[in-house]
């Protein structure tokens, strides 16, 4: 356990935003087993929704979104 008051704030901090981070994360992931599973264009607008919202909110690099949705369209073209 860290001694240094800032130390220990920062371990609050870190706790508060790995839950708020989960939360995108989470979504993420069902949405994409869901949309590589079903492969409707409803579930891949959903997902790249949330790959935006966490892109956006810094949860996820843009790079990392960018590529997940390259990989979701190229379901939609393949249909």
């Amino acid at each position: 356990m860290a001694n240094i008051k800032s130390a220990i704030k920062r371990i609050k901090i870190t706790a508060r935003n790995r839950k708020r981070n989960l939360v995108y994360k989470d979504a993420i992931r069902k949405g994409l087993k869901a949309a590589l599973k079903t492969k409707s264009t409803e579930d891949i607008r959903k997902a790249i929704k949330a790959l935006d919202k966490a892109a956006s909110k810094k949860v996820i690099s843009k790079n990392l979104a960018s590529r997940k949705k390259s990989k979701l369209m190229k379901l939609t073209s393949s249909k």
